[in-house]
């Protein structure tokens, strides 16, 4: 069992079959689902899935949350989005990762993120903080090679 950071591979091709519609107001809608350290997940993954999925506790329940404030860009030759922080309360829960998925695209998988380990909260908040909307740190970049 792991849990490998990554974009999912069939993510990459839907992409250019304009299966992911990341466009503010009127685009897809992408949650994100917690997984414990017995799940399996990386670039091989093709859809969402509740297998050892974080239990539903607290705001967070089966499927995960939706992401808000979806802002494609360009600069300097790399497209890159964002999303805003996301956080569940009033949770007891163990997560070790996350799948990014489009609901609007049969749950197909985005991208996995690898926590570099169990991450707990009890009876608190657990927030997931993507990193800064930039070209060279946002969650999902595409440049040149």
């Amino acid at each position: 069992m792991a849990i490998t950071q990554a974009v999912a591979n069939t993510f990459k091709q839907q992409l250019l079959q304009g299966g992911h519609n990341f466009n503010a107001g009127s685009g897809n809608v992408f949650k994100l689902a917690l997984y414990t350290s017995a799940a399996t997940l990386s670039s091989s993954t093709t859809v969402y899935t509740s297998t050892n999925e974080v239990a539903n506790t607290g705001q967070y329940v089966t499927g995960g949350g939706v992401l808000t404030n979806i802002s494609p860009l360009v600069s300097s030759g790399v497209a890159f989005i964002d999303f805003a922080d996301i956080s569940f309360t009033g949770v007891t829960l163990t997560a070790a990762g996350a799948l990014i998925y489009n609901t609007s695209n049969t749950n197909a998988a985005v991208c996995v993120l690898d926590f570099g380990g169990d991450k707990s909260a009890t009876s608190g908040t657990f927030t997931i903080q993507f990193p800064a909307d930039t070209t060279s740190a946002a969650i999902l970049r595409i440049g040149n090679a």
